[in-house]
């Protein structure tokens, strides 16, 4: 498996390997929606945009906030270079089903 610092890989791809190896996720999706914000600021740092949805029993028992700090901190290393923007939805595997994603 390649590193998450790859040269190989692309940018989506390292943050999915980095959320895999960190929260052992029953499901994890990433979309890149940066072509939806060519010619904002951010797009032109070269940071792509992305939207999230993880399900991991990591966050069972936190709050949102402890939640999105976990993921931030896990992809800390591609913020503002390879990542402008990260929308998160960060599930419990209970929560998940509830909602039937």
């Amino acid at each position: 498996m390649s590193a998450p610092n790859s040269p190989d890989l692309s940018t989506r791809d390292k943050i999915i390997l980095q959320l895999e190896r960190t929260f052992a996720p029953l499901s994890c999706q990433l979309d890149d929606e940066s072509s939806q914000h060519i010619g904002h600021a951010g797009a032109a740092s070269g940071g792509g945009h992305f939207k999230l949805v993880i399900v991991s029993k990591s966050f069972e028992g936190l709050n949102l906030v402890n939640r999105h700090r976990l993921v931030y901190d896990a992809v800390r290393a591609m913020m503002q270079s390879e990542i402008h923007a990260l929308a998160i939805t960060a599930m419990t595997p209970e929560e998940a089903a509830r909602k039937g994603s």
